[in-house]
């Protein structure tokens, strides 16, 4: 197997070989974290391809400074948070309906797989399923994701706690009251 950097110097020299190689190497985790970011598969497929250019154009920019992963990644969340602007406005979404806040055990958290959590986070409104991308699962801070979504912070912090009552809600209806009605069965 090729060594990352003699990808990287491949890529920079235009060589095809370390192109596909460094499409083999990164597309299946980069894909993941696209289809995070997107509705559905074709999305994540065209901002994939999409970010994998960028990567490829730019990528004697990169400084051998910190992880060439991250770095592409970067690029990978950038590529659809720029879709994801074409598409839609940013604003806070106001919800009327009180959501009720209820104590999810771990035995329940454990039950519930990574595919699963997936695809209810796909479920959340756009705003909310950016939002919580960016801040619970990629790591940026709340004042990194109002400049990146030309937010305030307060609509980032508020549609945050909506995405999380939100699947609060969802992991119980899909989960937690299954289970209970299992229970009552035995």
């Amino acid at each position: 197997m090729i060594e990352t950097e003699d990808i990287i110097k491949g890529c920079v020299a235009g060589k095809a070989e370390a192109q596909e190689a460094l499409f083999k190497k990164y597309s299946k985790k980069m894909f993941g974290l696209c289809l995070r970011y997107t509705k559905d598969y074709s999305a994540a497929e065209d901002v994939l391809q999409d970010g994998f250019i960028k990567v490829l154009t730019n990528i004697s920019s990169y400084k051998w400074k910190g992880s060439f992963e991250g770095w592409i990644r970067r690029i990978m969340i950038n590529t659809a948070l720029e879709r994801y602007r074409k598409q839609f406005q940013m604003f806070s979404i106001s919800d009327n309906q009180e959501i009720n806040e209820k104590f999810i055990s771990n035995e329940i958290i454990e039950d519930i797989s990574a595919e699963d959590l997936l695809k209810l986070v796909q479920e959340l409104p756009p705003a909310y399923k950016m939002v919580f991308n960016m801040y619970a699962i990629d790591g940026f801070s709340h004042k990194e994701v109002s400049e990146i979504l030309n937010i305030s912070i307060g609509t980032s912090k508020s549609n945050l706690s909506r995405a999380r009552k939100i699947l609060q809600l969802k992991v119980e209806k899909h989960f937690i009251l299954p289970k209970e009605e299992q229970q009552k069965r035995c």
